[in-house]
């Protein structure tokens, strides 16, 4: 499964101090094929990562499905190194039809005398 890395454009910047490139680095010791796409330096232009996340920061992993994943990159970066990225992500069986609701017994007429 490909992912997409959403990260800032300073691709050149390889420091494990930097986010974006702690996260990358993860990809790459762990063989995960990612595209990257490069989003602008100024948060308040990074409309697509709001788009997909409700927040503006990066780095952010978009899945094949179009959902995302965020978390501080230490915590990515870990979770990358631990194989869990497509952790809960497997493909799931379309789910069954939902059963039609039981038809509740008509309320008696005749009660019972209390007792």
């Amino acid at each position: 499964m490909a992912v997409k890395l959403h990260r800032c454009s300073l691709l050149w910047f390889k420091s494990g101090l930097h986010p974006c490139w702690r996260v990358q680095s993860a990809l790459d010791d762990m063989g995960i094929e990612y595209e990257i796409v490069k989003e602008p330096l100024s948060r308040g232009k990074r409309t697509e990562i709001e788009r997909l996340t409700g927040q503006r920061l990066v780095p952010v992993i978009e899945f094949e499905d179009g959902t995302a994943y965020r978390e501080e990159s230490r915590d990515m970066a870990a979770r990358i190194r631990a194989g869990r990225l497509f952790e809960g992500r497997e493909a799931r069986p379309a789910a069954e039809p939902a059963a039609a609701p039981e038809q509740a017994e008509p309320a008696s007429a005749e009660e019972p005398p209390p007792g």
